[in-house]
Protein backbone atom coordinates (compact mmCIF):
# COMPACT_ATOMS: atom_id res chain seq x y z
CA UNK A 1 0.00 0.00 0.00
CA UNK A 2 1.35 3.46 -0.85
CA UNK A 3 1.78 6.25 1.68
CA UNK A 4 0.27 9.65 0.98
CA UNK A 5 2.53 12.60 1.65
CA UNK A 6 1.23 16.04 2.52
CA UNK A 7 3.53 18.85 1.37
CA UNK A 8 2.32 21.18 4.11
CA UNK A 9 1.95 18.74 7.01
CA UNK A 10 4.55 17.31 9.34
CA UNK A 11 4.15 15.07 12.38
CA UNK A 12 6.17 16.08 15.43
CA UNK A 13 7.90 13.64 17.81
CA UNK A 14 4.75 13.56 19.96
CA UNK A 15 2.85 12.30 16.88
CA UNK A 16 0.91 15.56 16.50
CA UNK A 17 0.33 16.68 12.90
CA UNK A 18 1.30 20.33 12.36
CA UNK A 19 1.36 22.71 9.44
CA UNK A 20 4.98 22.90 8.29
CA UNK A 21 6.85 25.98 9.49
CA UNK A 22 4.21 26.87 12.08
CA UNK A 23 3.00 25.74 15.47
CA UNK A 24 -0.57 25.38 14.13
CA UNK A 25 -1.93 21.90 14.75
CA UNK A 26 -4.05 20.23 12.10
CA UNK A 27 -6.66 19.62 14.80
CA UNK A 28 -7.07 23.40 15.27
CA UNK A 29 -7.98 23.82 11.60
CA UNK A 30 -10.26 20.78 11.78
CA UNK A 31 -12.07 22.11 14.85
CA UNK A 32 -12.83 25.39 13.05
CA UNK A 33 -14.12 23.37 10.12
CA UNK A 34 -16.27 21.04 12.23
CA UNK A 35 -17.49 23.37 14.98
CA UNK A 36 -18.32 26.35 12.80
CA UNK A 37 -18.78 24.73 9.40
CA UNK A 38 -15.98 26.96 8.13
CA UNK A 39 -14.61 26.31 4.66
CA UNK A 40 -10.97 26.92 3.71
CA UNK A 41 -11.52 30.58 2.83
CA UNK A 42 -13.28 31.29 6.12
CA UNK A 43 -10.51 29.51 8.02
CA UNK A 44 -7.98 31.61 6.08
CA UNK A 45 -9.58 34.75 7.53
CA UNK A 46 -8.94 33.35 11.02
CA UNK A 47 -5.40 32.24 10.14
CA UNK A 48 -4.20 34.83 7.59
CA UNK A 49 -0.59 33.72 8.06
CA UNK A 50 -1.49 30.34 6.52
CA UNK A 51 -1.87 29.84 2.79
CA UNK A 52 -4.98 28.26 1.33
CA UNK A 53 -2.75 25.38 0.26
CA UNK A 54 -1.75 24.77 3.87
CA UNK A 55 -5.37 24.86 5.01
CA UNK A 56 -6.55 22.52 2.24
CA UNK A 57 -3.68 20.17 3.08
CA UNK A 58 -4.75 20.14 6.75
CA UNK A 59 -8.33 19.33 5.73
CA UNK A 60 -7.15 16.61 3.34
CA UNK A 61 -5.01 15.14 6.11
CA UNK A 62 -8.05 15.12 8.37
CA UNK A 63 -10.28 13.31 5.88
CA UNK A 64 -7.53 10.77 5.19
CA UNK A 65 -6.96 10.23 8.96
CA UNK A 66 -10.43 11.01 10.27
CA UNK A 67 -10.62 8.19 12.82
CA UNK A 68 -7.31 9.15 14.45
CA UNK A 69 -8.03 12.90 14.45
CA UNK A 70 -11.58 12.39 15.76
CA UNK A 71 -10.15 10.27 18.58
CA UNK A 72 -7.63 13.03 19.34
CA UNK A 73 -10.50 15.53 19.53
CA UNK A 74 -12.49 13.22 21.82
CA UNK A 75 -9.44 12.76 24.05
CA UNK A 76 -8.94 16.54 24.26
CA UNK A 77 -12.61 16.99 25.20
CA UNK A 78 -12.31 14.34 27.94
CA UNK A 79 -9.28 16.19 29.30
CA UNK A 80 -11.22 19.47 29.36
CA UNK A 81 -14.07 17.78 31.26
CA UNK A 82 -11.60 16.32 33.78
CA UNK A 83 -10.10 19.75 34.37
CA UNK A 84 -13.56 21.27 34.79
CA UNK A 85 -14.49 18.59 37.34
CA UNK A 86 -11.25 19.15 39.24
CA UNK A 87 -11.41 22.95 39.30
CA UNK A 88 -15.15 23.47 39.63
CA UNK A 89 -17.09 26.40 38.20
CA UNK A 90 -15.29 29.63 37.46
CA UNK A 91 -16.12 33.03 38.96
CA UNK A 92 -18.24 34.13 36.00
CA UNK A 93 -20.33 30.96 36.18
CA UNK A 94 -20.82 31.41 39.92
CA UNK A 95 -21.82 35.06 39.46
CA UNK A 96 -24.35 34.14 36.76
CA UNK A 97 -25.84 31.41 38.95
CA UNK A 98 -26.07 33.86 41.86
CA UNK A 99 -28.27 36.19 39.83
CA UNK A 100 -30.37 33.35 38.45
CA UNK A 101 -28.84 33.19 34.98
CA UNK A 102 -27.58 30.19 33.11
CA UNK A 103 -23.89 30.19 32.20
Amino acid sequence: MSTTEYAHITVNPENVPLIVGTQVKVVEIVLDHLAHGSDAREIHREYPHLSLSQIYSALAYYYDHQVEVDEDIAQRMRKVEQIKERTGPGPVTLKLKAIGRRP
